[in-house]
């Protein structure tokens, strides 16, 4: 069966909001063995938007439109949906209690007359009620179609589709599509291709594919089968194989987990605690890890070392050190990461410093040259990386290498 989102609303056209929903959706839609072919944005406009829905329901099975569904008169999805449909709309008495409710609940005491507007509903219409704001979600089916419209607010949006459209599209797609998501550090895309090409050429089922990612690469493993247990079964030998080539590369397995997750609970595991010594990076890192639920159990502390006098004072550089190799060196990253390490009282540090541009790189030392220290119980590893892109990318991808060299050094303690 084929998907095919249209997201509704001049401000995305404007790039006034980034569009997380369509991301989103794909994602599920990809998960659930559909195939799309086409996503589109069309703005507030009627006539747009009608073509849009008509050349959509022509081509796609499954029709998902996202936003419009609210008071104003700018939103017009469920209007023009229904026209297109041929359907016509009537005041849903459920959902007008809900949308009274929801009021009430939320400690609104006056509800305009145009919120009404939510809840008129096409005829034969399936009403998903939204817990999370006052426009409900819908599904109008046409035949072997349907259109589903989900409300723009990705609180709203998301919760609904977990909780009933998945269902509801699973019920309609007999065959079951699994997959997993091999995850990648300190290999490109392009070499995580060329050794696993013998793989993708005799690929049927399941299927491989590569996607690169800031300083990781993702190998999404999927299979169809008649259950999910009969989906792993086949799903198997393709990661066993993956283990065998890519070995400690291989971060996880879990499409959920994050690289900072992998890295805490590794530290949780070992009790151990870390702190962090940052200068490029300003806190990027400490940020990441602290984004972990959980993470106050292994983070200790974080420094923020941008000038060399604060390397000096918190973390104990020697300023021979900084006079002699400078601030973006192996011998100050090493020193940085015993220092702060000391001075967190904590089992392990990371330290990042680097040119992250667009000014300050010479030939010799060019902009995305970066240091990154990691001492761990008593040992220090220091790695020189020359990263590419812009600041905001070099910085991102120095703490994606920071946080995988930690990962490394705990696997090898623990391996010891």
């Amino acid at each position: 069966m084929t998907a095919e989102i249209i997201s509704v609303g001049t401000e995305l056209l404007l790039g006034n909001i980034v569009n997380t929903n369509a991301q989103y959706l794909a994602q599920k839609c990809a998960g659930l063995g559909l195939s799309m072919y086409y996503q589109s944005v069309v703005g507030d406009n009627e006539e747009r938007m009608t073509e849009s829905f008509r050349q959509a329901l022509s081509r796609s099975d499954i029709l998902i439109l996202t936003g419009g569904l609210g008071p104003t008169e700018d939103d017009m999805t469920k209007e023009v949906c229904a026209k297109v449909m041929g359907r016509t709309l009537y005041l849903d008495e459920h959902s007008k209690s809900r949308i009274e409710d929801y009021f009430v609940r939320t400690g609104r005491k006056q509800i305009t007359e145009n919120n009404w507007k939510q809840a008129m509903v096409p005829e034969g219409a399936i009403v998903l009620d939204n817990h999370n704001g006052t426009a409900p979600g819908l599904i109008i089916e046409q035949g072997e179609k349907c259109a589903i419209l989900l409300p723009g607010p990705p609180n709203e949006l998301i919760p609904l589709f977990t909780e009933q459209v998945e269902p509801y599209l699973r019920s309609r797609c007999p065959e079951t599509i699994y997959s997993e998501m091999v995850k990648l550090c300190g290999v490109g895309e392009s070499r995580a291709e060329t050794m696993i090409k013998d793989l993708i050429d005799a690929q049927t089922n399941p299927t491989i594919a590569t996607y690169a990612k800031t300083a990781e690469c993702d190998i999404r493993v999927t299979a169809r089968a008649n259950n999910e247990t009969e989906a792993e079964e086949i799903i198997r030998p393709v990661v066993e194989e993956l283990y065998r080539r890519f070995g400690h590369n291989i971060f996880t397995i879990r499409e959920d987990e994050t690289l900072e997750q992998v890295v805490v609970n590794l530290l949780k595991r070992n009790c151990l605690t870390v702190t962090t010594a940052e200068s490029c990076t300003g806190g990027l890192l400490a940020s990441r890890l602290i984004n972990v639920p959980g993470a106050s159990f292994a983070v200790k502390s974080a420094f923020v070392t941008y000038c060399d006098e604060e390397k000096m004072r918190l973390l104990g550089v020697p300023k021979e050190f900084l006079d002699k190799y400078t601030a973006v060196s192996a011998e100050v990253a090493e020193a940085m990461a015993v220092g702060g390490a000391k001075a967190g009282g904590a089992n392990a540090c990371l330290s990042v410093t680097g040119i992250a541009g667009p000014d300050g790189g010479t030939k010799e030392r060019p902009v995305g040259l970066v240091y990154i220290g990691c001492y761990l119980n008593g040992k220090t590893v220091v790695r020189e990386y020359r990263l590419r892109g812009n600041r905001e990318k070099i910085r991102e991808q120095a703490v994606v290498q920071a946080l995988d060299l930690l990962r490394r050094c705990l696997i090898e303690q623990e391996g010891e």
